[in-house]
């Protein structure tokens, strides 16, 4: 397979000798273009691009002119992407208006170059097609659509994987996520029982001095100060209520009260 294909048509010294009659113009018009075929050959397409050109000011109409500009445009256009585009324009121009068949179909295969090494694929398959319907022996316009139909296939397969790469990356984003919060709430949740122990756990325990306050002080034998007070004072309580009650009942029988003896018998 011959590959990608940059093609232009050459105009040969061998055309039929324009006749007496032939105008200046005319003239000029094939000198230039034979002059950059020959820059053409020996690679000189910046040189070729000024030929042409100038065969174009003398008829800007001339098909072989415009055809062979764009491709010393396309050969020199790797690090220009206005020679690029004007390439393109050109060609697209021809495609659409030239009278010569086989400029057009040219102009078609070029159009499919360039959508090529655009990894256009889609495109050049479709301009490669129209080269073939001009001129169905094209066969490196055959080898090329080949080339772009496998290489569609494989740009096709190569998205559709990165489509699903992107998809599991979502998900293993949104799983993250997920782990992410429950982690959190997990830790949160753990933070708040720790909090609440630490308050249970201060409220069961409150300082010693705060205790010592709040219980009697014992004395010995286990007995409190204010204990032992309360217990002594029941104790004179009820005997001072025992004594209360002999005196009423010596009263209430007319026991003789004991009086102490003045008088002499």
């Amino acid at each position: 397979m011959k590959g990608i294909i940059i093609s232009a048509i050459i105009v040969s010294c061998a055309l039929p000798l324009f006749a007496e009659t032939t105008s200046k113009t005319t003239r000029n018009e094939r000198n230039h273009i034979v002059e950059g075929n020959r820059l053409y050959r020996e690679e000189r397409f910046a040189d070729a691009e000024v030929a042409y050109r100038k065969a174009l000011e003398e008829n800007a109409m001339n098909e072989i002119a415009q055809f062979n500009l764009a491709a010393s445009l396309l050969r020199q256009g790797s690090s220009s992407g206005e020679t690029q585009k004007e390439a393109a324009a050109i060609l697209q121009n021809l495609t659409r208006d030239a009278e010569n068949i086989s400029i057009a179909e040219k102009a078609f295969y070029n159009l499919g170059n360039i959508a090529f090494n655009s990894q256009d694929y889609a495109k050049s398959i479709e301009l490669y097609k129209n080269t073939l319907r001009r001129n169905p022996d094209n066969n490196d316009a055959r080898d090329n659509l080949r080339l772009a139909q496998k290489k569609l296939q494989e740009q096709q397969n190569q998205n559709k994987d990165k489509d699903q790469n992107k998809d599991n990356d979502k998900d293993q984003d949104k799983q993250k996520d997920q782990n992410q919060n429950k982690e959190e709430q997990e830790k949160k949740n753990q933070d708040e029982n720790k909090n609440q122990d630490q308050e249970n756990k201060n409220q069961n325990q409150q300082p010693q001095n705060q205790q010592q306050k709040q219980q009697p002080q014992k004395q010995q034998g286990g007995i409190s100060q204010q204990n032992a007070e309360k217990i002594l004072k029941a104790m004179e309580n009820e005997e001072n209520a025992t004594r209360a009650r002999i005196n009423a009942e010596k009263k209430k029988s007319g026991a003789p009260s004991r009086r102490p003896v003045t008088n002499p018998w």
